[in-house]
C-alpha cells in the first residue's frame, strides 16, 4: 500500500513539473512515467480517468505547495508589505533559477484544457481559490482589512501569474520587479498607521 501511494505521489509530482515546463498538451503520460520512474502499468491503476485526473491532482498539489510557501513567508514577514514583496521575490527567483523554463502548474489547465473537461476547470478554480484564500488570510493577520486583503490577494496572484508569462517571453525578471513595486506599495498603503504583529 505504501509503495503504491509513493508511486502515485511521484507521478503527480512529475506531472506537476512537466506541466510547469511544457504545458498540459505538451505533457504526455509516457513522459510522466519516465520522469517519475513509476511502473508503466501503474498509470491507469492510479488514474483510471487518465491524464485529466492526473493533471487535476497536479494542480491541487501545486496550490497546496503555494499555500505552504505563503504560510512560511508570512511567519517570518514583519508586515503585509514584507509578505507581498518576499512572495514576489521567491517567484522571481524560481523563474530565473529555472532559466525561464518553469511556469505555473495550474494556468495551462485554464488556457489549454478547460473546454475539454469540466473537471479540469473545477480543479483550476479550486486551486487558484485556495491560493487567494491563503494569501488573504495572512494579509489579514498582518493588519489588512478583510475586503482589502481579498482584493490585494487577488492582485498578488494575478500579478505573479502574469509576471510568469511575460518573464518567460522576455527572458527577464523585470515583470516580477515591476509588479513587486506596485503591490508592495499597495500593501503599505493599506496598513499605514496600523499595528503589525510582533
Amino acid at each position: 500500500m505504501g509503495r503504491n501511494s509513493d508511486s502515485r505521489q511521484r507521478m503527480v509530482e512529475a506531472a506537476r513539473q512537466l506541466i510547469r515546463e511544457r504545458g498540459y498538451h505538451g505533457t504526455a503520460l509516457s513522459d510522466v512515467v519516465s520522469r517519475s520512474a513509476a511502473p508503466r502499468g501503474s498509470v491507469y491503476y492510479h488514474f483510471p480517468d487518465g491524464k485529466g485526473q492526473m493533471a487535476a491532482e497536479a494542480a491541487a498539489r501545486h496550490a497546496q505547495d503555494q499555500v505552504e510557501v505563503i504560510n512560511r513567508t508570512a511567519d517570518s514577514a514583519s508586515s503585509a508589505e514584507d509578505l507581498v514583496g518576499t512572495y514576489f521575490d521567491l517567484a522571481r527567483d524560481g523563474m530565473v533559477g529555472s532559466n525561464y523554463q518553469r511556469g505555473c502548474a495550474i494556468a495551462p489547465l485554464v488556457i489549454e484544457a478547460s473546454e475539454e473537461s469540466e473537471g479540469l476547470h473545477d480543479a483550476s478554480r479550486r486551486s487558484f481559490s485556495a491560493m487567494v484564500d491563503g494569501m488573504a488570510f495572512q494579509l489579514i493577520v498582518h493588519g489588512v482589512g478583510n475586503a482589502d486583503a481579498r482584493e490585494l490577494a487577488h492582485a498578488v496572484m494575478a500579478g505573479v501569474e502574469g509576471a510568469m508569462v511575460t518573464s518567460r517571453a522576455l527572458r527577464s525578471p523585470q515583470p516580477f520587479d515591476a509588479m513587486r513595486v506596485a503591490l508592495t506599495d499597495r500593501a503599505r498603503s493599506l496598513t499605514a498607521g496600523a499595528r503589525t504583529p510582533s
